[in-house]
């Protein structure tokens, strides 16, 4: 019997990303198989492009708006890897057999409000590819996945004609301040690297882009606004290696398997959201260890509840640097 199946993921870029080893194996490994997936309209450039996926399901403020259409579709099963209220609708709506993963909300709020460790040691597309084990399928080890459209491939030779021997790329945004490096922090760092650095963000990244340009002496290049994230996507594909704050464009760079080091603040990577890599791609997790307040949250703040951000301030740019430059130094080896 055919399958046709709904896969939930609302939002955001890392966690959209993050859900498509899920696809892939679905569809690589069932047969006769059908896969939606609905997501908001913002989101949906990051799934429109994936060929694992045979129709995107947009809304964009309301699931009224796409409600009546979805149960037209009578789905055999559901896949829901949002799991909240907004998802929960959708499955009382459709009333169709369905599966999910364990958000682990009371381990994180144990860890959080007492630094109490009870979260497993698995990442969140492990949880993810829970849900869709009850059909027959398997982790095939492939990682995550990420489909550029050809148009908007950059022609790095065009976009960055004065660099010709490499670059790396510095992701200096985030969705909230507690998960970004101070501005001089990253020119710290940037001037420590041994080849050009870019900075990619978006147009509310712009201006703290120019400051650590300015810092850095220009050699840091403030990219921030001047791409869509299908081109920032490209920019990191095509780089040497990649240095992140816990946002989207680290899970895309994981998921072109280039090395990273991504920068971690009033978050922690025990939450199961660090970079989802093969054993054999060149990683580093940069936090500050015996912080007793970290984490303060599990998604961020503004500030620093405690005014002194000290998760970020006091950062290892040393370690940082020497662990992008030996990338760079067995590149070039």
């Amino acid at each position: 019997m055919p399958l046709k199946l709904l896969v939930i993921r609302f939002s955001s870029i890392g966690d959209i990303v993050l859900t498509s080893p899920v696809l892939r194996c679905l569809d690589e490994q069932l047969k006769d198989i059908s896969i939606h997936y609905v997501t908001k309209k913002k989101f949906a450039v990051i799934v429109e492009s994936n060929p694992h996926i045979d129709k995107v399901w947009t809304f964009e403020k309301s699931l009224s708006e796409v409600l009546p259409q979805l149960k037209e579709e009578k789905f055999t099963h559901i896949i829901d890897l949002h799991k909240n209220l907004r998802s929960n609708r959708v499955l009382l709506s459709l009333q169709k057999p369905h599966t999910s993963f364990n958000k682990l909300n009371l381990k994180k709020w144990l860890l959080v409000q007492f630094k109490i460790k009870m979260l497993p040691k698995k990442h969140i597309v492990e949880r993810y590819l829970e849900a869709a084990y009850p059909l027959g399928i398997t982790n095939d080890g492939k990682g995550l996945d990420f489909f550029i459209p050809e148009d908007e491939n950059l022609d790095i030779n065009v976009e960055l004609p004065k660099i010709d021997d490499g670059y790396v790329a510095i992701v200096i945004g985030g969705n909230h301040n507690t998960k970004i490096l101070p501005a001089d922090r990253v020119a710290e760092l940037s001037k420590l690297i041994n080849l050009p650095t870019v900075l990619l963000g978006g147009k509310e990244d712009r201006e703290r882009g120019e400051v650590i340009s300015k810092l850095t002496g220009g050699k840091a290049l403030n990219l921030c606004g001047n791409y869509n994230i299908m081109q920032s996507a490209s920019l990191v594909k095509q780089s040497v290696a990649v240095i992140s704050n816990d946002t989207g464009l680290m899970h895309i760079a994981a998921a072109f398997e280039k090395p990273i080091a991504s920068i971690w603040g009033n978050t922690v990577p025990e939450f199961g959201m660090y970079p989802y890599l093969k054993n054999s791609t060149p990683s580093l997790i940069a936090e500050v260890q015996n912080l007793k307040c970290r984490p303060c949250s599990k998604i961020g703040y503004k500030e620093c509840p405690l005014k002194h951000f000290n998760c970020m301030k006091r950062q290892n740019i040393s370690e940082i640097a020497d662990f992008i430059n030996g990338v760079i130094s067995k590149r070039n080896s």
